[in-house]
This record gives C-alpha cells, sequence and structure tokens, in this order.
C-alpha cells in the first residue's frame, strides 16, 4: 500500500501542475487596439454655412475619451497610443472616408484592430453616433455598430458613445 502512495504522489503533483499550467493558458490576451478620435460627420440643413466649432471638438474628444475609458477598463483590450499618428487622413478627421485607412495606421502601431467613431448630425438635434472596428492586418470590419440620439444636443454625443461601447462593444465580449 505505501508502495501505491509513493508511486501516485508524484503522478497527483504532475497532474495538478499540469492543470494549474493549462488555466494560466486559457485567458487570452488583451486585444490591441487602436482607438483613434471621434469625427464629426454633419449632413443637418446647416453643414454648408455653420462649419464644426469648438463646442462641436470637445465634444467629440470627451467621447472619444469615454469610448477610450470604458474599453481600456474591460481588461479585454489594451489600448494603443495613436496620439504621434502622422497621416493626412487622420489629421484632417477624415478617416471614415479613406476606405478602411485606419486598419494599415493601427498596423503601423502594431494593434491588433482599428477603431474609428462618427458622431452623424442630421440635425442640430438629432445625432447619430457609430462605431467601426477593422482587423489591422487584413482591413476587415469586424464590428459596425451604432445608436441614434433624437432631441439632445451635442453633450449627449459622449453618452451615445458609452452606451455603445457598454452595450454593444463589451456585452458581445461576454
Amino acid at each position: 500500500m505505501r508502495d501505491i502512495a509513493l508511486i501516485l504522489a508524484p503522478a497527483i503533483m504532475l497532474a495538478s501542475l499540469v492543470t494549474a499550467g493549462a488555466a494560466a493558458t486559457v485567458a487570452p490576451s488583451p486585444i490591441k487596439i487602436a482607438v483613434f478620435p471621434f469625427e464629426l460627420e454633419d449632413f443637418s440643413g446647416a453643414a454648408g454655412y455653420v462649419p464644426p466649432d469648438d463646442i462641436d471638438r470637445e465634444q467629440l474628444r470627451l467621447s472619444a475619451e469615454e469610448a477610450r475609458r470604458l474599453i481600456a477598463g474591460s481588461g479585454r483590450y489594451q489600448l494603443v497610443d495613436v496620439s504621434a499618428v502622422n497621416d493626412q487622413a487622420a489629421k484632417a478627421g477624415k478617416l471614415r472616408d479613406c476606405d478602411g485607412c485606419e486598419a494599415r495606421i493601427a498596423a503601423g502601431l502594431d494593434a491588433d484592430q482599428s477603431m474609428i467613431g462618427i458622431v452623424t448630425r442630421v440635425s442640430r438635434t438629432e445625432y447619430a453616433v457609430t462605431y467601426r472596428i477593422r482587423d489591422a492586418r487584413s482591413g476587415t470590419i469586424v464590428a459596425v455598430e451604432q445608436t441614434d440620439l433624437r432631441m439632445g444636443a451635442n453633450v449627449a454625443w459622449s453618452r451615445g458613445a458609452r452606451w455603445l461601447i457598454q452595450n454593444r462593444l463589451l456585452e458581445q465580449a461576454k
């Protein structure tokens, strides 16, 4: 009986080490994501007469900041710094129109995915907030989600971004 215990003890110890090692490898590493500044797409009747102003730019900044905060806090993603990007479309706030160039930029930053946020102004009280995520290597769209805001002001843009990240992007991860 004692001989069996001497044989089984190392086997049990080895099995527990293998199980612990397997459990440690199950957790996936965070997805490296480049979250670019949010952009305004203005289709309102005043778009040709009233250009985006400081208030619009601040609300776009706050919306992107809220999205980044939630994404980083999820543990599922690791933010990649996009502040030093020197691309003309990015500088002009036109990544939404460059046919996926944000994926190429994100790949150059060693990100796995790229994300752009777009606030579409339909009128001065109606907006849509959208995010588009691409695979940085292939440029393939991974996800597109949108929410509409009615009877709101541009101070609601960050609320729309928060709702999208919490209820679409992070909820899908569960």
